[in-house]
């Protein structure tokens, strides 16, 4: 069988290297964060880089019990109290197109329009209108704008304006916020979101998009942590956090006719 390769950590023998740079310097010298990018992007980032992927995994890392991760976790762990891992491993799970997914689908938007930009030769607000358009016609949700709880996220302020006093803010931010102004005459108010300003920011900084799900992954697992815990050691094992209203057919039995 041939060897498998990969070019991010090197551990041998009184040996260990991620991307060429030896862990005991890392371990002294860099940050958690810088070794998330340096893992994911093959270079130690600037510190412009590094202070707004902060912000991110910051913006990123928790939004409450009521959301489907932090939920799914805390009903494993409630009823599963020897495995904090399959607990976390569930709320993990529950990640996906509806819940913290939409990050890598905006950051394909933004790839989209700003492809389109540059082939028509067009401003990226044209290109905005047409990609809202093609949604609208084919009954899809524009990833990455409009959330259920706020009618302005209080945390893409802030990761914009990290963006622009870093020199970072390019044509992935500006794009989306000419969507989220188009997307408002043509549709509703539908501000962006956390996802929406993550997958900007993250395109911005030269990161592919299933990325915008990694990072976005990397972060609520720190929530994910806490709410375990909490849960082991605050509430009685087999909580059931929701309340379930039966709809269903009243009592049948077996044999009878049904009208």
């Amino acid at each position: 069988m041939k060897a498998w390769k990969s070019g991010i950590t090197d551990a041998r023998e009184n040996v260990i290297r991620i991307r060429g740079y030896e862990v005991a310097d890392l371990m002294q010298k860099a940050d958690f964060i810088e070794v998330i990018f340096l893992m994911h992007q093959a270079r130690l980032p600037s510190n412009g880089e590094k202070r707004l992927l902060n912000a991110l995994l910051i913006g990123s890392s928790d939004h409450g019990p009521r959301s489907p991760s932090a939920a799914a976790a805390r009903i494993v762990a409630s009823g599963n109290r020897q495995s904090f891992e399959a607990a976390v491993a569930a709320g993990v799970l529950a990640i996906g197109d509806a819940h913290g997914g939409a990050g890598q689908a905006c950051m394909e938007m933004i790839i989209s329009g700003i492809e389109l930009k540059e082939k028509e030769d067009i401003s990226l607000n044209e290109a905005a209108q047409r990609v809202v358009a093609d949604f609208v016609r084919q009954k899809k949700r524009l990833p990455g704008i409009g959330h259920p709880i706020h009618k302005k996220d209080p945390r893409v302020e802030i990761i914009f304006n990290i963006a622009e006093r870093e020199g970072l803010a390019r044509d992935g931010i500006e794009f989306l916020q000419e969507i989220e102004k188009v997307a408002s005459k043509m549709i509703c108010h539908l501000p962006i979101n956390i996802d929406g300003a993550l997958s900007a920011a993250l395109y911005d900084m030269g990161f592919s998009p299933v990325l915008a799900k990694a990072i976005f992954i990397l972060a609520r697992v720190v929530g994910l942590t806490a709410h375990v815990h909490e849960e082991l050691i605050r509430e009685r094992p087999m909580r059931f956090l929701p309340t379930a209203i039966y709809d269903g057919p009243l009592l049948r039995k077996i044999g009878e006719v049904e009208s």
